[in-house]
This record gives C-alpha cells, structure tokens and sequence, in this order.
C-alpha cells in the first residue's frame, strides 16, 4: 500500500448538506477500493489564487490515505465527473532513505596538533613572565 494526499476544491456556493456528503462520498470511494483514510482536514472558505470559472472562492478539502496503486485514477475519475468539485490534485507520498554513509569523525592532523602546543607553550610563558614580575616591582 502506498501513502497519497489528496487536496480538493469544493463550490463555495455548495449548502453544507450537499457539502458533507460530498466528503463522506470521496471517503467511501478510498474504503471501497481497499483504502484506509488515515485524515481528513477541512480547511474551510477560501479565496483562489486565480477565478477557475469565474468562481473566487473555494472550500478546501485535506485527505491522507494508504491505497493501492490504482485507486487514485479512480478517486480522479470520480472527482472530475462532479460539477460540485472545482479543482483536485493527488500526490503519492514518497519516504526518503538515507542511503548516505555518516561522515567518520576526521582525526587531528599533525599542522593542528603542532598549533595547539605552541598556543599552550606561549600561555605558560605569560604566567611565568607575570610570576617573575611580580617580585621585581615590590
């Protein structure tokens, strides 16, 4: 089974009966076709980006759901064929391998190892310097 999400755009113009069952409708096509509908989101009244048919509003509709591979050409099918339905778009949900090896932790190399002991020798001239100066003025 494969992991896909649907978004799509209901008439704004559409009662809120017509517009439940419509929902209900798409859900029972993925359950009938061996689906499993993991969530649904209503996204509510919002305006298009563009006019589709010289509408500017739309209800949104969220789906995510496990199917096979061929139910998504019928959740298509079924979704274009109903006037209520202004736009649809499915999208198979892929999961990443990370198939890259973690970088190994790089050792000192011997230029850094030679800078830090001469960073340290100069730190412990400064406190003798200091020590021996110290004396000199009391």
């Amino acid at each position: 089974m494969n992991n896909y999400e649907i978004i799509y755009i209901i008439d704004a113009n559409v009662e809120e009966g017509a517009r439940k069952e419509l929902i209900e409708k798409v859900n029972g096509i993925i359950t009938n076709n061996n689906g499993e509908v993991v969530k649904v989101e209503e996204w509510g009244k919002r305006r298009l980006a563009y006019a589709i048919d010289y509408k500017t509003e739309g209800y949104y509709v969220y789906v995510a759901f496990n199917a096979e591979a061929d139910l998504p050409k019928e959740l298509s099918r079924n979704l274009g064929n109903n006037e209520s339905v202004i736009r649809s778009q499915i999208v198979k949900l892929i999961e990443k391998k990370h198939s890259v090896k973690p970088r190994p932790v790089r050792a000192a190399a011997p230029a850094e190892e030679a800078e830090a002991e001469v960073v340290e020798e100069t730190a412990a001239e400064a406190s003798v310097e200091t020590v021996e100066a110290a004396p000199a003025e009391a």
